[in-house]
C-alpha cells in the first residue's frame, strides 16, 4: 500500500503521530511499524533524512525532540508575558 506522503508532509505525519499517540515512545513505534510495512514510505523517509541532515535511525526522535522543545518555548513565552 503506497502512502500519499510526500517529502514536505513528513512533519505533518510526525506531528499527527506525536499528538495522537500520547507518548513519544508509542509514536516512534507506530512510525517504525509504518515504514517497516511500506517500502515506498521507507524510501521517502530515507530521502527526507538525507535532505534534512538526520540519520534514518534517529530522524523521528530528532524531530520529536525539536517539536517538544518548540512546544516548551511557547509555554515559556506565555510565562514571560504573564510576568510583565
Amino acid at each position: 500500500m503506497k502512502h500519499p506522503i510526500v517529502m514536505d508532509n513528513f512533519t505533518d505525519l510526525f506531528d499527527s503521530l506525536l499528538h495522537n499517540c500520547g507518548s513519544i515512545d508509542i509514536a516512534e513505534a507506530e512510525f517504525k511499524r509504518m515504514i517497516a510495512d511500506d517500502a515506498d514510505l521507507r524510501a521517502d523517509y530515507r530521502q527526507w533524512c538525507l535532505e534534512t541532515g538526520h540519520t534514518e535511525r534517529c530522524g523521528f526522535m530528532d524531530y520529536a525532540d525539536e517539536y517538544l522543545d518548540s512546544q516548551d518555548s511557547v509555554w515559556d513565552s506565555l510565562t514571560d508575558y504573564d510576568s510583565q
